[in-house]
This record gives structure tokens, sequence and C-alpha cells, in this order.
């Protein structure tokens, strides 16, 4: 089992530690996606180290697809495979099941489905799913569960959750199977479950009660489907899910770490921090970047403006990233328009840079103790349009 201080508090937010068999996490922590083994957006692990990342996730169900777990084991696991030496989350490929496949039978036994790809016949049980992360030797596996939408019946969504429930023992009885193996290559993975329940509140407290009494290495919160549907963390309803943390945080042990699954926004960091969640992910940053639109620490920013063609400024006059260090606005922006892919890694290394840096700036703040100040004073800035 991973061992997770905690070294602070200001209110509920925490300022942690979680030990594990490929280094210490710092948190809170924002990991950084790269779905099938690499970031989106031309990234290589010399780059992450560079731009501060701590923790890559990777993904169950891209990586079975292709290349396939047998050769990630054969070659030596996930670490070996892209040359990272720290700390890897796998989620477990039940968001991508609910989420890509078209047609899909689930049973108590597992889901049946469609390959996104290319159509073929696939089956993932928790067991499978635990299988598939320990052949990839991440640091920490994501317990495989039902994604229901946010708009299912309620019926059907305390159905879901029961089930996902009786799916966790099992994983957590298949992880503790496999980190006895002699032949698995990381015998001390971390399993996290998932709490689930939409946006009803007594079906959250419920679930996370249950879940908690497995005493697993870290808990999740489920916001991707949610987003996905109009739910949670998109827009208006942002505020659904800052309620839906604050009901069910008391349930969730104080001891493991809190994960808030894709989300979400520089604004929803500081706001899920500051109700108690420890982990965050989510695509966006690398994603807008590839498109142009880039956060600063005067706001956000599309550079495909034509008020940028001549502006000699970095994107962010106080970024540290290896694109502010070197290259003007006009010039990224030129990049853009002539469809150099240049243009389009240079921001991804920005965003994810100024993500990896706010979690530091965050992190120094519960330290000393002026995290709320320095909420109330970041919240209005970063969530608007750069004014220059």
């Amino acid at each position: 089992m991973g061992t997770f201080d905690c070294i602070t508090t200001e209110g509920r937010a925490r300022r942690g530690r979680l030990h594990t068999v490929h280094g210490d996490i710092e948190t809170p922590v924002f990991m950084n996606v790269g779905t099938s083994a690499a970031i989106k957006g031309a990234v290589s692990t010399d780059d992450l180290r560079e731009i501060h990342c701590q923790v890559e996730l990777s993904n169950t169900y891209h990586l079975h697809v292709r290349p396939g777990e047998d050769l990630i084991y054969k070659l030596g696991g996930l670490h070996r495979f892209f040359n990272w030496d720290r700390p890897i989350l796998t989620d477990s490929g039940g968001f991508q099941v609910f989420s890509l496949a078209q047609l899909r039978n689930i049973t108590e036994e597992g889901v049946a489905f469609a390959s996104h790809m290319d159509g073929a016949h696939i089956f993932m049980s928790p067991e499978s799913s635990m299988q598939i992360q320990s052949k990839l030797a991440s640091t920490i596996a994501m317990a495989f569960d039902e994604c229901p939408s946010s708009v299912a019946e309620r019926s059907y969504i305390q159905q879901s959750c029961a089930r996902t429930v009786r799916w966790l023992y099992r994983c957590r009885d298949e992880m503790a199977r496999l980190n006895g193996e002699e032949t698995t290559i990381n015998r001390k993975q971390l399993l996290f479950g998932i709490n689930q329940g939409g946006i009803y509140e007594d079906i959250r407290i419920e679930n996370m009660k249950q879940i908690a009494e497995l005493e697993l290495d870290g808990y999740a919160l489920d916001a991707r489907l949610l987003a996905e549907t109009g739910g949670l963390a998109v827009g208006e309803s942002a505020e659904e899910m800052y309620r839906i943390i604050e009901t069910v945080e008391p349930y969730m042990p104080a001891d493991r770490p809190r994960y808030l699954m894709g989300v979400g926004t520089p604004v929803n960091i500081l706001e899920a921090v500051e109700r108690g969640v420890d982990f965050f992910d989510c695509v966006m940053p690398s994603r807008n970047a590839r498109h142009g639109n880039l956060f600063t620490s005067v706001g956000f920013l599309n550079l495909n403006n034509r008020k940028y063609f001549d502006d000699a400024r970095p994107i962010d006059p106080d970024c540290g990233c290896p694109a502010c260090r070197s290259y003007s606005r006009a010039y990224i922006r030129h990049l853009f328009k002539a469809r150099e892919l240049l243009g389009m890694r240079l921001c991804v290394l920005h965003n994810l840079y100024f993500y990896n840096r706010l979690m530091e700036d965050i992190r120094s703040h519960l330290e000393a103790g002026t995290f709320s100040a320095f909420k109330r004073e970041r919240v209005p800035v970063l969530g608007r349009r750069a004014e220059d």
C-alpha cells in the first residue's frame, strides 16, 4: 500500500505527499495525459521532465488495442517502453468502453463491445482490466467501473453503482493475486477506487461509504461522462460539481489521496483544491494548445487572432516554459498559419508547464497558509480572456 502523508491543511485544502515505488508525488498534482503513452503534440519524456511533470497518465483501453499489453510487458512495462522514471497512472478503460463503443453489452461478468478502431470484439471485466494494467506495470491502477451518463434514470444509476461496487471487490482481489506473482513487473502497484452516483447526493454518499470499506490506496470522484453529457464541470454546471465534491468529501478517507477525474480548467482546479481534492487530470490543456488556445498569468488567449500577427512578446512574460523563453507570439502564430507542427508542440509545452507551475504555486501557498488569499486573487484572472 502506498503511504499518503497529509503535510498541512488550510480549511479542507490539503498539501500532501504520496509515496510510491516510482517516487514521491507532491500533492495537489496535475497529471499530464498521454493516452497512448505519449502526450499529443510531439512531447517527449525529456520534455515532461523539463516542464516539471510529476505523473504521466496513460489509458488501458487504448494501449490494449494498440500495441497490446503483451508487447509492453515483453519490453519491461510502460516505464521502460517510453523511457519515463516517474509515476504513471493508468485509467482502467471503463470510460472509453462507455464513451467510444457504439454497441456494448453489460453483464455482471463484464462488458462486451466492439473496438472503435476496427470493430474487433473485445470483452473487458474487472479481472482483465487489472491483468492488462499489471502487464503495463503502472504505478497506480484505476478500478474498472461503469460510467453511467449524468442524464440516466435514478434507478439505473443505483443499479450501476451497486454493480461497480461488486466489480471493485473483484478488482481488489485480482490485483492482490497479481501483485503476489513472481512474474509481475511492479508488485507494488497501487489501486484507486472510483465514486459514482451522478448528480444524486445520497447515491454518491452511499457509494463512497461502501468503497471506503475496502481501504484502497486512493479514491476518485468521476466527472468525465458527466462533463461529456452536459452534467458536472461544464459551464454553468460547474457549481453542481462543486456541490458534489462538498457532499462526498467528508466520507472520503482522510489518509488517502482524492482524485477528481477529467477536470479541468485552472479555476476548476483551484475550487476543487479548496474542497479537498489532491489529484487532477484533463486533456483540455494539451487539446486547447493544439489549436492555439493558451493559458497565461493574465487570462486565456487565442494565438490565432490577427492582433498577435506582429506581437514580439512571449506567450506569457511571466512564464519560464521552453516556448516563452525563446519565441514570440508572432513567430508561434506564424507556425500555426504555416501548419508547421512546431507551433503545436510549443503551445502544448506551454500549457502543460502552466498547469504544472500552477500546482507548484498551490502547494507553496498551502505550505505558507496563504492558499485562500491566492485563490481569491487568481480565480477572477484565470477565468477571463487576456485583455492585451
